[in-house]
């Protein structure tokens, strides 16, 4: 992914984007959707599972990756601890091959943590990832920053990457954390057949 070294992050405890809880915006999708057809759910980039945890709280059988071995140790103490069961794989979502496609992806700041020359990538392995028909919910970072991790992006920069490969259902603006009120936008799309 980036050059970054996310163990040596989680090993510190530099680790900004660590919020103590599930994107609000996710949370809020969750509860106003409570008939979405249930499956297999991935979550790249899980980090402590957090949003893993919400999903399968919600009746998904979620699958969390990470790069990080900190992470994963972290998000599996954290998902036993709260009584509910995930399954969290050490893996780079770029090059991680999914023998058994999910119905759901989601991701929440994943795309703006790597190089943006590394997005046509990402967009393979969400392809690579999903069923078709599958479902791609994502929450991105809108900002305008180059020298990252995160590195900015535009809503157009991600329409224009994913509109041939899936229809975009809907998005919008969710309700962020409160250091990203405004600086988010929330994708909802589903894979062609």
């Amino acid at each position: 992914m980036s050059d970054t070294d996310w163990e040596q992050r989680y090993q510190t405890g530099d680790m900004p984007w660590e919020k103590g809880e599930a994107s609000p915006g996710l949370v809020d999708f969750l509860a106003a959707h409570p008939d979405l057809p249930r499956g297999r759910v991935l979550v790249p980039g899980c980090g402590t599972g957090h949003d893993a945890r919400i999903w399968a709280r919600a009746g998904f059988t979620v699958t969390g990756l990470d790069m990080a071995p900190s992470a994963v140790r972290i998000a599996n103490e954290k998902t036993e601890e709260a009584g509910l069961e995930a399954r969290y794989r050490l893996g780079d979502f770029l090059e991680e091959p999914c023998l058994e496609p999910f119905g759901w992806i989601f991701e929440h700041t994943l795309y703006c943590a790597i190089r943006p020359d590394q997005r046509d990538a990402y967009r393979q392995a969400v392809v690579r990832g999903l069923k078709p028909g599958g479902h791609f919910l994502a929450v991105h970072y809108l900002i305008p920053d180059e020298d990252g991790p995160p590195f900015g992006c535009t809503r157009e920069e991600v329409v224009q990457r994913f509109e041939n490969e899936f229809e975009l259902l809907a998005d919008w603006v969710p309700r962020s954390y409160s250091n990203r009120t405004g600086l988010e936008r929330m994708f909802y799309w589903v894979l062609r057949t």
